[in-house]
């Protein structure tokens, strides 16, 4: 006897149908499926908040020095020309005043970089283990604004594995379990199949 549904898929079908529809649950907090499907994601997306709950506090934080590329009032990277050989600034900027790149013999463009101390997070060796555990199963996910929605420019990288750890793991903190709730929502149009709404409590 099989100790899950094998929901009439290959294996191969079968984990990455679950394993899209526990990305959109975590990103979205609800989704729309049949209960045999929602019977099988509650499972898995339970583990997962079960590992963020455990894991929540588990880093310490590291302080850096980091390079960072110096921005003008535009938002733009500075850049200046040095001497290829001596390596002395020409020019303090690569542009003239009409805008115009400008071209000075033995001269390079160089991006001009500042050194700033960041404190970031650092993760103990369970946490790193359990992140590791979690991009198994979740998909990347990437966020697209309605206004500019077509236009990859404007798309951001949603990182679920820090939501997890930053958002659901102090939310279910007091809970032992039961992260998930199935609301039956009737048969399907077709072929009869019953809906339900699975969401996050």
């Amino acid at each position: 006897m099989a100790k899950y549904r094998k929901l009439g898929r290959t294996s191969d079908q079968r984990k990455a149908l679950l394993r899209s529809q526990v990305t959109a649950l975590l990103y979205n907090g609800k989704i729309v499926t049949t209960e045999a499907r929602a019977k099988e994601v509650r499972k898995m997306a339970e583990r997962l908040i079960t590992m963020a709950v455990k894991e929540k506090d588990n880093f310490e934080t590291v302080k850096v020095t980091a390079k960072v590329a110096r921005k003008d009032k535009d938002g733009k990277r500075v850049k200046q020309i040095i001497d290829k050989d001596t390596k002395a600034v020409l020019s303090e900027t690569h542009r003239d005043k009409d805008g115009k790149i400008l071209r000075i013999d033995n001269g390079v463009t160089v991006t001009v970089y500042d050194e700033v101390e960041k404190e970031i997070k650092k993760d103990l060796p369970s946490r790193l283990h359990a992140r590791r555990q979690m991009l198994k199963v979740l998909y990347p996910v990437k966020e697209v604004p309605a206004a500019g929605a077509g236009k990859k420019k404007n798309t951001k990288e949603v990182n679920l594995v820090e939501k997890l750890f930053d958002e659901y793991g102090p939310k279910y903190a007091n809970r032992n379990g039961g992260y998930t709730r199935i609301i039956k929502i009737g048969p399907r149009k077709g072929d009869a199949a019953m809906e339900v709404v699975l969401e996050l409590v």
